[in-house]
C-alpha cells in the first residue's frame, strides 16, 4: 500500500509523532493507520517509562457530586503549564464523572487515553489519587473545589450527621485550607504523639521551666501540636472556636482532601 504524505500528516496530527517517526511507522503497519498509531504509543511509552522518575507534583484536581455520593480525581504532570491543558482537564472531569457512577475501577477505562496524552505532551503524566465518598443512610455531605488558573487544585468532601448544611460547608472550607491530617486525636499515632511529647519535655526543660510545672507545660503545647494536625481540634478558620464545637451537637464523620502539592 502506497503511503502518502495524507496518510503521514494525519496520522502526525493524531499522535503529534515526528514526521519521520509517523512515516517509518506507517511503513512497519504496512499503511494501516490503526496499527501505525499503536506502534508509536509503544514507542513513546517506552521514552516515557524513561521519564518515569521526573517529579510529577503538578496536575489537576476534579470534583464530581451527585446524590449522597461524590468523587475526587487527580492527574498527575510535570507542568502546571500542561495542567492547564484542556485535553488533560476535561480527561480529569469525565474520569471524575466515570468514577462516581462506577467506582474507582473506571480508572483503567482511560488508561489507554492517558497513555496517548504521554506519547503527545512528553510528560511523565499518571493517575494520582481517587477516591469516591457514598455517605451513610441519614448523613450528608458537602464539597469544595478550589481552582486556580482554570484548573481545580483543591478538593474536599466532608461527611456529617446531624450538621445544618451552612456549617458543614463552613467546615468543608476549613479543611481546603488549614489541610488537617486526622479528624481525632485518636487517628494521631501514638509512636509520633509520644516523640513529640518527648521533645516538648526537652524544651521546656531547657527553657529553664520549673519542674513541678513541666507536665501542665508540656500538655498544653502537646494539645496545640495536636490542634495543627487534627480537624476537631482546630479553631474554624482560625478564629478561637473550634471546629468539633461549630457542628450544633452533630458531628463530623470523615473527610478526604485532594490537592496538588500532596
Amino acid at each position: 500500500m502506497a503511503i502518502t504524505a495524507q496518510d503521514v500528516k494525519a496520522l502526525r496530527d493524531a499522535t503529534g509523532a515526528g514526521m519521520m517517526d509517523a512515516k517509518r511507522a506507517l511503513i512497519t503497519a504496512e499503511g494501516d493507520a490503526e496499527a501505525a498509531k499503536q506502534i508509536l504509543r509503544e514507542k513513546g511509552l517506552a521514552k516515557a517509562a524513561g521519564r518515569g522518575d521526573r517529579q510529577n507534583d503538578e496536575g489537576v484536581v476534579a470534583l464530581a457530586v451527585g446524590d449522597g455520593v461524590a468523587a475526587i480525581v487527580r492527574i498527575k504532570t510535570e507542568t502546571d503549564f500542561s495542567a492547564k491543558n484542556e485535553v488533560i482537564r476535561t480527561m480529569a472531569s469525565q474520569l471524575a464523572e466515570a468514577v462516581l457512577e462506577k467506582g474507582p475501577e473506571a480508572v483503567e477505562d482511560f488508561r489507554g487515553a492517558l497513555d496517548d496524552l504521554r506519547l503527545t505532551i512528553k510528560e511523565n503524566l499518571d493517575f494520582g489519587e481517587i477516591e469516591r465518598v457514598e455517605a451513610a443512610a441519614g448523613n450528608t455531605l458537602d464539597t469544595y473545589l478550589h481552582v486556580q488558573d482554570g484548573r481545580g487544585v483543591n478538593a474536599v468532601v466532608v461527611e456529617g450527621t446531624g450538621v445544618a448544611a451552612d456549617n458543614l460547608h463552613q467546615v468543608a472550607l476549613h479543611i481546603a485550607f488549614a489541610k488537617p491530617l486526622y479528624l481525632t486525636t485518636d487517628e494521631v499515632p501514638a509512636d509520633q504523639v509520644d516523640k513529640e511529647r518527648e521533645s516538648l519535655l526537652e524544651i521546656t526543660k531547657a527553657e529553664g521551666k520549673p519542674e513541678q510545672a513541666w507536665d501542665k507545660i508540656v500538655a498544653g503545647r502537646l494539645r496545640g501540636w495536636l490542634a495543627e494536625r487534627v480537624l476537631l481540634e482546630q479553631g474554624l478558620h482560625g478564629d478561637k472556636t473550634a471546629v468539633k464545637d461549630s457542628l450544633g451537637g452533630g458531628s463530623v464523620v470523615r473527610f478526604v482532601q485532594v490537592m496538588i502539592g500532596a
